[in-house]
Parts: C-alpha cells; sequence; structure tokens
C-alpha cells in the first residue's frame, strides 16, 4: 500500500478510513495499514470522523469537521517515519528527550508535530522545500 504518491486528498482520506474499517472488521492489515490503526486508536476522538465518512457520499460538512483529524494523524505518521529513520539526524534523540520530559512518547510527538506542520505550513508558502536544519533546531528548543 503506498501512501501519499500521486494520491489527491480524497484518496488519502479514503485510505485512512479503509484501514480503519479493516482493523475494526479484523481484516489482515498491511504494515502501513496497521501503523495508521494504531494512531486512530491512540486518538478515539477522530474515530467518529472515519465512522461517519464511510459513505461515498459524506456531505462537505462531515468531510470539512474531519480536516484537522486527518491532517494530525498524518502529522503523527510522518514523524514516526522520521523518528524510524533519525532524520533529521539527531531528531530521535529529541523524542527521547521529550518523551522523558513528559512522561509519554505519544505527548512528545504531539509536540513535535506542531513544529512539523509550522515548518512545513512556512515551505509551502515560500515555494521551498522544508530546511530540515531549521525543523531540528526547532524541535531541540521545545
Amino acid at each position: 500500500m503506498s501512501l501519499y504518491a500521486g494520491q489527491d486528498r480524497e484518496q488519502l482520506r479514503a485510505a485512512w478510513r479503509e484501514s480503519w474499517q479493516r482493523c475494526l472488521q479484523g481484516l489482515p492489515l498491511a504494515p502501513l495499514q496497521a501503523q495508521m490503526s494504531d494512531l486512530i486508536r491512540m486518538h478515539p476522538e477522530y474515530t467518529q470522523h472515519l465512522d461517519g465518512l464511510m459513505a461515498a457520499d459524506s456531505t462537505a460538512a462531515a468531510a470539512a469537521a474531519s480536516t484537522n483529524a486527518f491532517l494530525h494523524l498524518a502529522l503523527h505518521l510522518a514523524l514516526r517515519e522520521q523518528l524510524a529513520t533519525n532524520r533529521p539526524a539527531g531528531i530521535a534523540l529529541v523524542h527521547q528527550r521529550l518523551a522523558a520530559a513528559h512522561g509519554d512518547a505519544h505527548a512528545a510527538e504531539h509536540r513535535m508535530i506542531e513544529t512539523l506542520g509550522q515548518v512545513l505550513w512556512d515551505a509551502q508558502r515560500a515555494g521551498r522545500m522544508p530546511d530540515e536544519q531549521l525543523y531540528l533546531e526547532a524541535l531541540r528548543r521545545l
């Protein structure tokens, strides 16, 4: 299962919904689907958005209500990939420090995805790639 490459917003959201639906049905999950389902389980406040959007003809209001849910989950997924690869170099140590300080790895992720979201937003607005070193410096200041 590929995520992001060549997919539009609705296709990406469909991948999250499918992963969650397969999880609920006890069906086998691809590794990425398992990661996505784990993140959804950690955010029960978002399951209503996923459950309510299973129908193909979901309303615009329901889709708008779930926008931040999908963004939040996607930022977690992106951060976890960064942590697994330690890219930018040193990000895993920042996470370890924050997890120790907050007593919870998930709480540390929440702090870090705020910074990730801001860095991505700034880069998009400027029409450039995100600067990994500026990102890492911002994380180290948390």
